[in-house]
């Protein structure tokens, strides 16, 4: 018996009724009704759980007690996921009481970076674990395989899918990118309050070229090379088309995928059905909210701004994409837009007689002519140095994974003839950043607005301290996810992408010196609250939302699952 036979969720806000099918031990065995010590006497008797528990009722506040204790005690990084693991899977409510609260201290955890080596162990770690693997060896089986976990048409909001190509900073992963997935459903759930049982995770097993997984007697998934080409593009669209006719209400999350076949499946079912990619379009939503920010603050216009992207990968274009958008959408034509962008890959600037531009990069690659008569240190291509020093850029934005990238003659260059430069080094983790906070700050008296990929502690300069914003993808895709599910949005367009990022944007508010671009963590709920609405509004405009909603503001409180025990009601 599948859990959602288990019990149901009846109408009424915040998923706060709950109807049991089942008795006796089942019940603690089934996450989303366990309540442990939390069940009163009057509920044992009636759900067959006398002399299953110790006596004493335990109230849920004094369980977030223990179980944060718990999660200090763990010693490491991962022992503290392997314990929240446990509680996730034992008591579904409590497991996001605790992350909700301690939301800050806990994300790094449950999603990057420790995400990374709990995917990275994640043969020698397998437990129990929640979800729904495809293999290619058997795509007919992709439709009994998502039916198989029990939902139906109208139980499935979100499918967060991935097939482990590129998974974080640590590449192919096989199988165990599921992880990933689970990590942010748990984001959804925690900071968008997206009611856990209505996501689905799954993983694409295509195979792997991680020879250390192919080698590895435990690894659990398909041990040949990684499937590409006409027999992988088949497969795609068998696990869509089975997705859409089991769940056509249901946003599909494409997450970590490679860049080639990241922006391929964008780009081919982007028009078709409710699609969104995470490391594309959420990454562009945030960094995009953290500049808009920055500009809002300096009294300046993005469509005036010169922006040099130096990683011209899928986040990388994903910015440049969405804030040539929002340009074109203020008044510049698209070639105006294009030429506001300076876009550099391993190989230098990127420009239209270059070996290896990938479809995605070509509205961004310049003319030889343009730089024919630049100053260059005449290294046979043009450098990041090269740009900056002739370009004189007002936002500088890495995605390069390239540690060091942004030296210090670079940021000199740039706020030499910036007053106050925009900088960006997103690359994650922390050893990958293009540069620290605290240099670039040294580099520019003080002057740099800045936002990274990975968090960094405030910096204290001059007696002012600087709170570095870092631009988390959760301060995105959780609220757009909620937004999308209350309207029912039939497509994700770029205006709701953009819509996401004004919304961010618009809760930042540059009055002191050493403000962050961007809103706290910790103050996610009311963030993901904020996009919904702005995303709801925007599908609206955009004619693809399903539902007409009287009272936004009411609407998305109401759809927000709370991590509270609900009243359970005997069949």
């Amino acid at each position: 018996m599948t859990e959602q036979r288990r019990y149901e969720v009846l109408p009424g806000n915040h998923g706060s009724r709950v109807k049991v099918h089942i008795r006796g031990g089942d019940i603690l065995w089934t996450p989303r009704l366990n309540r442990g010590t939390a069940f009163t006497h009057e509920e044992r008797e009636q759900l067959g759980l006398v002399g299953l528990l110790p006596t004493g009722i335990t109230p849920i506040d004094a369980q977030l007690h223990r179980a944060y204790e718990q999660f200090l005690d763990a010693r490491t990084p991962m022992a503290k996921y392997r314990r929240l693991t446990a509680l996730r899977d034992r008591n579904t409510v409590l497991f996001y009481r605790l992350l909700s609260e301690h939301l800050e201290e806990i994300m790094p955890i449950v999603y990057t970076p420790t995400i990374g080596d709990a995917i990275e162990q994640f043969s020698h770690q397998f437990t129990r674990l929640t979800g729904v693997f495809l293999s290619i060896d058997a795509p007919e089986t992709i439709e009994q395989s998502l039916e198989a976990s029990g939902r139906g048409a109208d139980d499935v909001d979100i499918i967060i899918v991935t097939d482990s190509e590129g998974i974080l900073g640590i590449g192919d992963q096989g199988v165990g990118g599921i992880q990933i997935c689970h990590g942010k459903k748990s984001l959804y759930t925690a900071g968008a309050g997206v009611d856990p049982d209505r996501m689905l995770a799954v993983g694409l097993d295509v195979g792997t070229d991680n020879l250390g997984l192919l080698n590895d007697d435990l690894y659990p998934g398909l041990r040949h090379a990684r499937v590409r080409g006409q027999r992988y593009d088949a497969f795609i669209e068998a696990f869509v088309a089975a997705a859409q006719k089991l769940y056509p209400h249901a946003m599909i999350h494409w997450e970590d995928f490679g860049a080639a076949n990241a922006h391929t499946i964008l780009t081919r079912y982007r028009d078709r059905i409710c699609t969104f990619n995470d490391d594309v379009q959420g990454t562009a939503a945030v960094v995009s909210a953290a500049a808009l920010a920055a500009i809002k603050g300096l009294g300046e216009r993005l469509r005036d701004q010169r922006i040099v992207i130096h990683g011209a990968g899928t986040a990388g274009i994903g910015i440049a994409d969405l804030c040539r958008d929002m340009m074109v959408e203020s008044g510049l034509s698209e070639q105006e837009a294009d030429d506001r962008f300076w876009c550099l890959n391993s190989r230098g600037l990127i420009l239209e007689d270059s070996a290896g531009v990938r479809d995605f990069q070509r509205p961004y690659a310049r003319r030889p002519d343009e730089v024919a008569a630049w100053d260059t240190d005449g290294r046979g291509r043009v450098t990041l140095a090269d740009v900056v020093r002739n370009v004189h850029p007002t936002i500088l934005i890495g995605t390069s994974g390239q540690p060091g990238a942004f030296s210090e003659p670079i940021i000199r260059d740039m706020a030499a003839h910036v007053a106050r430069p925009i900088v960006m080094p997103l690359s994650n983790p922390t050893t990958l950043a293009e540069a620290t906070p605290s240099d670039v700050l040294d580099w520019t008296d003080g002057a740099a607005l800045l936002a990274t990929g990975s968090p960094f502690d405030p910096v204290v300069r001059d007696e002012a301290v600087y709170h570095v914003a870092q631009a988390n993808n959760a301060l995105v895709f959780p609220g757009l996810g909620l937004g999308v599910a209350v309207c029912r949005a039939s497509r994700v367009t770029d205006r709701m992408i953009a819509a996401a990022a004004r919304a961010v944007a618009s809760l930042v508010h540059l009055r002191a010196p050493g403000a962050p671009l961007l809103p706290r963590i910790g103050d996610l709920r009311r963030v993901s609250a904020t996009v919904a609405i702005a995303v709801a509004r925007a599908a609206a405009e955009d004619g693809v939302a399903g539902v007409e909603l009287e009272n936004p503001v009411q609407d998305v409180f109401d759809r927000m699952w709370q991590p509270v025990y609900p009243e359970l009601v005997l069949d």
